[in-house]
């Protein structure tokens, strides 16, 4: 496995989308692309999952406004987490 990503849940705040959902990894991945269903991404949110430490927090790799709903982000190894998407359908 991978690095993958989910969406839970979607709703509107003003004029703006707001979708969230999880993402997940293996063995030593440090990243990968969250598909968040948004074609323009304003603003992404993230936080680490789990009862350990870890040493960094998960880092957005992308420049906002962003054209398109793929964010990349970039994390500690095999580090599991939420995320939390604002912006345009």
């Amino acid at each position: 496995m991978a690095f993958t990503s989910a969406v839970l849940g979607t709703t509107v705040f003003g004029n703006k989308r707001v979708k969230w959902g999880t993402f997940t990894t293996s063995s030593n991945d440090t990243g990968g692309d969250i598909a968040t269903g948004l074609t323009r991404v304003d603003m992404m949110l993230l936080q680490h999952s789990g009862a350990s430490d870890v040493d960094d927090a998960p880092a957005v790799n992308e420049t906002f406004p962003l054209s398109g709903g793929d964010v990349t982000i970039v994390h500690t190894a095999s580090a599991d987490g939420y995320w939390l998407a604002i912006g345009d359908d």
